[in-house]
């Protein structure tokens, strides 16, 4: 992996991967000039006692085929080689490993999964590993952290502005979708139709592998 100046990192379970989760890197990549931005789904993750439904070779494929939206994406499963449950802590030191520096890491998550940000394994020295940049959610302005967290508001930054020096927490407020994996699967077992919620050749590998339908074909 050659280092970029500025890596964006989407990491998920991607049980499926969405219009939420393209729009939330694209507004990361535009927000803070990213020059590449990696989707990369989950190994295990370990906030959710049931596993994914669809097998990590499906998840990457559908990573892959919705980095086809922006020539500066692409999919990484870096968390899938790795055995056990996946920590973002790891995943920024396997990163490091790679050769890029804290500074060039730009680790993108939603301002509701941020919320939990002191439950994270490592925390608070995962934060001084990447900057962390944090999109709003419909509902949830990314702003908002600052009163939630406010052990944390110091190393805030409205991105927009000049990207600190040091690791920060780059706050993004941008319109998303509000959809859900687990509305997706829902309904792509009930009738089939996700037009508007994954990307179409999502949408297409979803149908033709009948995923979330109780008939994988793969």
């Amino acid at each position: 992996m050659t280092p970029a100046a500025r890596l964006g990192v989407l990491g998920g379970t991607f049980d499926p991967i969405h219009v939420g989760h393209v729009a939330a890197a694209s507004a990361a990549r535009r927000a803070l000039a990213l020059d590449r931005v990696l989707l990369m789904p989950t190994h295990v993750p370990p906030h959710r006692s049931v596993q994914p439904q669809a097998s990590p070779f499906h998840r990457f494929a559908m990573a892959a085929l919705a980095a086809q939206a922006d020539p500066a994406f692409a999919a990484s499963d870096l968390e899938l080689q790795a055995p056990g449950p996946t920590y973002t802590s790891t995943t920024l030191a396997r990163l490091e490993g790679c050769g890029y520096s804290p500074l060039q890491i730009f680790f993108i998550t939603g301002a509701d999964a941020f919320a939990d940000i002191e439950t994270w394994r490592d925390y608070p020295s995962l934060l001084d590993h990447g900057h962390f940049v944090v999109i709003s959610r419909p509902g949830r302005p990314a702003a908002a952290l600052r009163h939630e967290l406010p052990a944390l508001a110091a190393r805030m930054v409205d991105a927009g502005t000049a990207v600190p020096s040091v690791a920060s927490i780059l706050l993004v407020e941008a319109s998303t979708p509000d959809v859900s994996s687990t509305a997706i699967r829902r309904k792509a077992c009930e009738d089939g139709d996700l037009d508007g919620l994954v990307p179409p050749a999502v949408a297409a590998h979803i149908h033709r592998y009948g995923l979330y339908s109780g008939r994988s074909v793969a």
